[in-house]
C-alpha cells in the first residue's frame, strides 16, 4: 500500500512537471505582431504570425515584433545652399515589412528607428536643403518633403519601408525670417500693384474699342440715313402714338406739337 501511495505520488508529480512542460511551449502572438522564436542562442528563420503557435518548451524565448505602421519624429540641423542654418522637425510613418521581421530582429534588435531609419532620414534631409536657399525652403516644404522622402527610400531599400513624411517645422534665425517675411510682403505689393495696373490698362482698351465700336455704329446710321431719306418717316410712324400733331409756323423751323382733347 505504502509503495502504491509512493507511486501515485509520483505519477502525479511527473504528471504536473509534464504539464507545465507541455504548456510551456505554447504562446500566442498579439495582433499586428509576428513572434521571433530564439532558441539557446539562435533565431529561427521563419517568424510566427499572430494566434496560438508553439516553441521548445523552457529552452526558448518570444519576442515580438510589430508589423503596424509607427510613426517617430526626426530633429535635424542642417545648412541651406546661401549657408543659412535651418532646424527642419519633421514625422515618418514607417512599417516593418512582413518578410524582413526576422532581419530587422537580428540585425537592430527589433527596433529599426534609432540605428536605421533616424539616421538616414537626417542624411537625406541635410542633402536635400543643400540644394535650396533658406527662402526655397520655407516656401517649398512640399518639394523638400518630396526629396526626403525619396533619399531615405533608396537609402534604406526594402528593409523599412517609409510611408510618408511629414515637415511639421521649418525654423530659422529671426533676422532670417524677419528679411524673408519683408521680401514676400514686398512681392505681394509688387504682384497687387502690377494687378491694378493690368485692369486700368484692360479698362482703358475695352473703353476704347466700346467707343470706337458706337462711333462705328453712328456713321453707318448716318450713311443709312442719306441713302434711304424714307426711314425717318419710317421711324416716325413706328413711334406715333395716335395723337393728331399740330404744326406750329409756316416757315422751315416749323415743329410739331401734339393735339390733346380738352376735357
Amino acid at each position: 500500500m505504502r509503495d502504491l501511495s509512493i507511486r501515485n505520488i509520483a505519477l502525479i508529480v511527473a504528471g504536473i512537471f509534464g504539464f507545465i512542460f507541455i504548456n510551456s511551449g505554447f504562446f500566442i502572438v498579439s495582433p499586428g505582431n509576428r513572434g521571433i522564436i530564439v532558441t539557446l542562442g539562435k533565431t529561427e528563420t521563419m517568424a510566427k504570425p499572430e494566434g496560438l503557435s508553439f516553441k521548445p518548451p523552457l529552452i526558448s524565448k518570444v519576442y515580438e515584433i510589430s508589423i503596424r505602421q509607427q510613426t517617430e519624429g526626426v530633429r535635424s540641423e542642417c545648412y541651406s545652399s546661401d549657408l543659412q542654418q535651418v532646424n527642419v522637425s519633421l514625422k515618418v510613418l514607417y512599417r516593418v515589412p512582413e518578410g524582413k521581421v526576422v532581419t530587422i530582429f537580428t540585425q537592430y534588435a527589433g527596433n529599426p528607428f534609432e540605428s536605421l531609419i533616424a539616421p538616414r532620414v537626417q542624411e537625406a534631409i541635410k542633402e536635400a536643403t543643400a540644394l535650396e536657399s533658406a527662402e526655397g525652403i520655407v516656401k517649398g516644404r512640399e518639394r523638400i518633403k518630396l526629396r526626403v522622402l525619396e533619399s531615405a527610400q533608396k537609402k534604406i531599400q526594402d528593409l523599412v519601408i517609409i510611408e510618408d513624411i511629414v515637415i511639421e517645422n521649418v525654423t530659422l534665425s529671426k533676422e532670417l525670417e524677419k528679411a524673408i517675411e519683408e521680401k514676400m510682403v514686398q512681392e505681394q505689393e509688387a504682384a497687387k500693384s502690377k494687378f491694378l495696373k493690368d485692369k486700368a490698362r484692360i479698362e482703358a482698351e475695352t473703353a476704347e474699342i466700346r467707343a470706337a465700336g458706337e462711333a462705328r455704329a453712328i456713321d453707318i446710321r448716318g450713311e443709312a440715313i442719306r441713302k434711304n431719306p424714307g426711314i425717318i418717316d419710317l421711324q416716325l410712324i413706328e413711334k406715333w402714338n395716335g395723337v393728331s400733331p399740330l404744326v406750329v409756323g409756316q416757315t422751315a423751323g416749323n415743329f410739331v406739337l401734339p393735339l390733346q382733347n380738352k376735357k
